[in-house]
């Protein structure tokens, strides 16, 4: 009665033997390359990280105009009122952000303009 010792496998496996051939073959945990990625990004998944991000900005902001009530005294070109202090930082904010958009869009025209005209001289130079 030769029982095999339970120390020594009786059939060696890649794990053990170091072998990197058969490795990831028969893994279960991996998938054909032509195989699509069932925890990919989906247009659902990157919706629902932008409504919980914008969740998160208008509470903060929420937050910020409730701690910022007090009047204050604006001047601009000789306009001068009274506006809580979260209004006025907030229009001055979106003013702000309006204007980076538009030299934003200006510049983005410039480049597809230039690399449109460098698409049809090209083309006519055939």
């Amino acid at each position: 009665m030769s029982d095999p010792s339970p120390t020594t496998p009786t059939t060696p496996t890649s794990r053990t033997t170091g072998d990197t051939a058969d490795r990831g073959a028969t893994s279960p945990t991996r998938q054909a390359p032509d195989t699509p990625d069932p925890l990919r990004g989906s247009r659902t998944s990157g919706l629902w990280v932008g409504v919980v991000a914008l969740a998160v900005v208008l509470i903060l902001l929420i937050v910020f105009v409730a701690q910022n009530t007090q009047d204050v005294t604006v001047s601009y070109f000789g306009w001068e009122g009274q506006a809580p202090l979260a209004v006025a930082l907030l229009v001055a904010a979106t003013a702000g952000l309006v204007l980076a958009a538009i030299a934003a869009t200006l510049r983005m025209w410039q480049v597809r303009r230039r690399v449109h005209r460098g698409r049809s001289t090209s083309r006519a130079g055939r």
